[in-house]
């Protein structure tokens, strides 16, 4: 294993930041393993630089929602939603390497001591890898892999709340790592991105670093074995939320 594993939240894009934040936390690729959170790809300047620049570093990422949008419209294109991605994609000289980089990546990845997956752990599995191992992403009703690129709040079944993340939903809706956190079978760290509005998580078993780059927060790493967060700045806010 390498002597460092560095966690890195959503790029959606934001490449330079990525180059930023490599050398903030000093990165040295004969030591050093990259390993990203999900949605490498939308909504910031660059997602066809930032895919490229993790696929030449060795990195291990797991998807994230806007990582299997893009997949999925390649795949099917009467898929609705922005091809912006997409065509920037099909268009660049290695565009269909980095496409299919991207497709051979998991939904989770599991260490000894870490667990990393884009949005969150259902409550009710056992063994997070073995739950999503060789699950087709491209099945939009299998609610296993929604949940690992989806979910914010759940119950104690794993079941959303009807109305949305926002404003938060009143119990027995809950943030699903509150469930995580309760386990007595379970001593890992779970490493998780999805949540900009939440920002910055840390807390016993935990870490959430989506911090909202794309729109104009910060990029955000956690190095598991010096247990320790490093964050840059945005360049400038790339995407406007309303």
């Amino acid at each position: 294993m390498a002597d460092r594993r560095i966690f890195i939240g959503d790029l959606q894009g934001c490449r330079e930041e990525f180059e930023d934040l490599l050398e903030a936390v000093n990165y040295d690729p004969t030591a050093d393993a990259v390993h990203l959170v999900g949605d490498l790809v939308n909504r910031g300047p660059d997602s066809v630089g930032a895919v490229r620049l993790a696929r030449s570093l060795g990195a291990e990422p797991i998807l994230g929602n806007h990582d299997m949008h893009v997949l999925r419209q390649a795949r099917d294109p009467s898929l609705r939603g922005n091809r912006r991605t997409l065509k920037a994609l099909q268009a660049a000289p290695d565009g269909p390497l980095l496409l299919q980089w991207l497709a051979e990546q998991p939904l989770v990845r599991c260490w000894d001591d870490v667990v990393c997956v884009h949005a969150g752990i259902h409550p009710l599995w056992k063994d997070p890898c073995q739950a999503v191992a060789g699950a087709d992403i491209y099945d939009r009703d299998n609610d296993d892999v929604e949940f690992a690129v989806r979910a914010r709040h759940c119950d104690p079944k794993g079941k959303p709340p009807p109305r949305g993340d926002w404003p938060p939903p009143p119990m027995p809706y809950r943030a699903w790592d509150a469930y995580w956190r309760k386990r007595p079978d379970e001593n890992r760290t779970v490493v998780f991105g999805h949540w900009a509005r939440r920002g910055l998580v840390v807390e016993p078993r935990t870490r959430g670093i989506d911090t909202g780059c794309v729109y104009g927060g910060e990029l955000t790493a956690w190095i598991a074995e010096e247990d320790r967060i490093v964050s840059v700045p945005a360049r400038r806010v790339w995407y406007e939320t309303s």
